[in-house]
């Protein structure tokens, strides 16, 4: 069981995820009107929409997010990269033209950089049937972030503009660190003798040690899956307004509870999956059911943008988002397992930097399909291939969910380690 400081914890984790992706994904919502207010082209809409991203996958691709998170106080990096993300989502009600707004987007990718890693570390030290559920709180507060910030924000840009928006929501969040000083967990990751089966007396795990595992490759391979879910996020309100012809308060209902969906999946899968577990099945079965199958079936994507019916489109699109919550639920723990504590930050890093390059393509090849055809149906095809194959990397790439053993070497050859197959 939890201590009380600790479920105090997990519930500010999942609010700073609750105002990591209400930050990322409010410019979408207000993309209609800063576009017209700005005078941006599609294309450029699109690369304002992919650039938080270069930085948030940047700073974990070059292992900086993991060496920070795994080498100081968890607790003081969160804060740290909580303060950067809030006074850039604050900088950005204030932008002036492209420019500036680009250089925000960049600071926020920044700072949102360190969340997850963060989140891993702590994590990781939870027991295992207790790890689902810990994850999938923490991603009800990432996947109900976009339905606040779409309902609110359109509702809210509506009345007041996009500008107060953005300068209340940055200014006003930073009262989570207030209440995050006070329960923050300990830091470093711990320096005493290694588990078994990792490298050197009292050595962590490296990035090296990291990169030698199959299984890692096939987990970064996995979150490429989330184009599905970076898709939604940044073009949903566009397309709801511009193919559907939703007026603003409309499309902010109802891409809301599109969002919501997968948020409550995420809970309900998350619980589930640690149920499944306790009962005795097997930790590889469960996570990888989970996280195969809700990719597998966030694919009934494909047919909502050629439906003609609003209710059978929005019936659609609810289902896919709940199959994302529970793909979600799952897909952090693999990693929190396979890694250990020693190494899930690093681990987590390198996944959520090259995972997230899907968060560069998403938005990006989006507004290049709007701009070459003028509709949204080829966006909603990649998407749905992507994410069918991240199911088939997670039930055929990755091996065994069990403690890697980083002692292990590569074979003659240069081989990549892999762990023995289970069902």
């Amino acid at each position: 069981m939890l201590s009380t400081r600790e479920r105090w914890a997990l519930a500010l984790l999942a609010l700073s995820a609750f105002i990591n992706y209400i930050d990322r994904t409010t410019l979408s919502v207000g993309a209609v009107s800063i576009q017209r207010e700005l005078g941006l082209t599609d294309y450029q809409l699109g690369k304002l929409l992919s650039a938080f991203f270069w930085t948030y996958a940047a700073c974990q691709l070059c292992s900086l997010a993991g060496w920070l998170v795994d080498r100081f106080h968890v607790g003081w990096i969160l804060a740290g990269g909580f303060l950067l993300w809030s006074a850039a989502t604050a900088g950005t009600g204030l932008s002036r033209g492209f420019e500036s707004l680009f250089a925000l987007r960049l600071l926020l990718g920044v700072g949102e950089s360190v969340a997850y890693p963060a989140y891993s570390h702590i994590l990781a030290a939870f027991p295992e049937n207790r790890r689902g559920l810990a994850n999938g709180v923490i991603d009800f507060g990432s996947r109900s972030g976009p339905a606040f910030g779409t309902l609110a924000g359109g509702l809210l840009m509506a009345g007041f503009g996009w500008r107060i928006f953005f300068l209340s929501l940055g200014l006003g969040s930073m009262l989570w660190l207030v209440a995050w000083v006070f329960v923050m967990p300990g830091g470093r990751a711990r320096p005493s003798a290694p588990a078994s089966g990792e490298p050197g007396e009292g050595r962590a795990p490296t990035v090296l040690d990291i990169l030698r595992q199959r299984s890692a490759w096939f987990t970064f391979l996995c979150l490429f899956g989330d184009y599905i879910w970076y898709f939604l996020i940044t073009w949903l309100p566009a397309y709801l307004q511009r193919e559907r012809h939703f007026p603003a308060p409309k499309m902010a209902v109802l891409g809301a509870v599109a969002f919501l969906a997968a948020a409550v999946a995420c809970v309900f899968c998350g619980w589930l999956s640690d149920r499944w577990i306790s009962a005795g099945a097997t930790v590889t079965r469960v996570r990888k059911a989970f996280c195969g199958g809700g990719l597998a079936l966030a694919v009934v994507i494909l047919p909502v943008s050629i439906v003609q019916s609003d209710r059978a489109a929005m019936t659609l699109l609810i289902l896919s988002c709940a199959a994302v919550g529970m793909w979600t639920s799952n897909v952090w723990a693999i990693t929190q397992t396979l890694a250990g504590p020693r190494a899930a930050g690093k681990w987590c890093a390198i996944q959520n930097g090259l995972g997230n390059l899907s968060g560069v393509a998403a938005p990006w090849v989006t507004g290049w399909v709007l701009q070459r055809t003028g509709r949204f149906y080829a966006a909603f095809v990649v998407a749905a291939l992507v994410a069918l194959a991240g199911a088939a990397f997670t039930f055929f790439g990755i091996g065994a969910v069990k403690p890697v053993d980083f002692a292990s070497r590569p074979k003659a050859g240069g081989r990549l380690s892999r762990s023995p197959q289970v069902g």
